[in-house]
């Protein structure tokens, strides 16, 4: 597998999942394209109520082998309409303030969607001696309206999601960037390993339940609820972690990784050694590049979920180095991108049917 892995149907997959809107309790819409992708590749699909959706491979096998992405992005809720018809907001996630003045946006109504922009005050008319930072007091939305009354007969009220609006694009030739890599990536990089499989017709004695999981963002809810759901054996989440040599980012805090040097392969309490042994291992005999990272206390990613439900699954983190982490720009390397999907690719070709990661084995 040293060629490229991805084709022009999985990339044009990519587009179209990374330019659908699918915020934190709202996925579905995401989750039928990234299904309608995946439906070749599995013998069947696991919903919840939620929204979580599995592709199982060999769905009447005792051993479960998961491998995870998240389907949410970040976005804001309307918390309160002035009378003058301005909208303050509230987090949905982990959004950013400092990035909201003068961003477009999609408020998402039953009438549809409705635009409008974070406003901002000019240059000009602010106090240069005491300029005030964006926060989450001061941002607001405007829509073009003059009263409270106007933006409720547009159909926006207190509840609804608001949304960037940026879409796909590539630098330089191998960087893609977008709202919503985070994690929209690990969604894609899963379906790419189903693909794989089948292409490349491997057969699995075990069954694999390829798990795009919501609600990452607000808790790693929708893992928690899909793990007990699943009842797995062993479970591969990927995510993405910081590219920490862009400007103002610590290294002696942060650790070290760049984008286009590999997957970054996690170590973590939540982190099983003898399963991540095996990732390593098998990184190594199929050359492929990767980088390291410690977490002290937990990853913060849906690992934990998996890893400390059921009476311990032995669990482990593949992440994709990522710069401008809940921005609109966030940035991927394709290189990392193929080599995530090829470590877990043979990884899970590396696993075999009962087998045990236990440390007294």
């Amino acid at each position: 597998m040293s060629k490229s892995i991805l084709n022009k149907k999985s990339l044009d997959f990519l587009e179209t999942y990374l330019n659908n809107a699918a915020p934190t309790g709202y996925e579905w819409e995401g989750q039928k394209i990234w299904m309608e992708y995946l439906k070749p590749y599995v013998d069947t699909f696991i919903t919840d109520n939620y929204g979580t959706a599995v592709g199982v491979i060999n769905p009447d096998a005792k051993y479960k082998v998961v491998i995870e992405g998240h389907a949410d992005e970040i976005s804001w809720y309307v918390n309160y309409i002035t009378d003058d018809g301005l909208i303050y907001v509230i987090r949905n996630g982990g959004s950013d303030h400092q990035i909201a003045p003068s961003k477009l946006v999609n408020i998402h109504t039953k009438n549809g969607i409705v635009k409008g922009v974070f406003g901002w005050p000019a240059i000009h008319t602010r106090d240069k001696s005491n300029e005030k930072a964006p926060s989450l007091d001061n941002i607001f939305i405007d829509t073009g309206c003059k009263t409270k009354e106007e933006v409720e007969k547009l159909g926006v009220h207190v509840g609804c999601v608001i949304t960037y609006p940026d879409t796909f694009t590539v630098l330089n030739g191998d960087k893609f960037v977008c709202r919503a890599l985070d994690n929209r990536m690990g969604g894609f990089m899963i379906a790419e390993v189903a693909r794989l499989l089948k292409e490349n017709d491997k057969k699995l004695d075990f069954g694999l339940y390829v798990v795009n999981s919501v609600q990452e963002e607000i808790g790693l809810r929708g893992a928690e609820m899909i793990t007990h759901a699943i009842q797995p054996n062993v479970a591969i989440v990927t995510d993405v972690t910081h590219d920490t040599t862009t400007p103002m980012i610590e290294k002696k805090t942060n650790g070290h990784a760049a984008i286009g040097d590999g997957p970054v392969i996690s170590y973590a309490p939540a982190i099983q050694q003898k399963l991540r042994d095996l990732i390593i291992d098998t990184a190594e005999e199929k050359k492929i590049p990767f980088q390291r990272a410690a977490s002290s206390r937990a990853t913060g990613t849906d690992t934990d979920a998996f890893a400390y439900s059921n009476g311990g699954v032995p669990s482990a983190l593949i992440s994709l180095p990522l710069r401008y982490m809940h921005t609109t720009v966030e940035m991927v390397h394709r290189d990392d991108v193929e080599n995530v999907i090829k470590m877990i690719y043979e990884s899970v070709l590396k696993i075999k049917d009962g087998q045990s990661f236990s440390y007294f084995d």
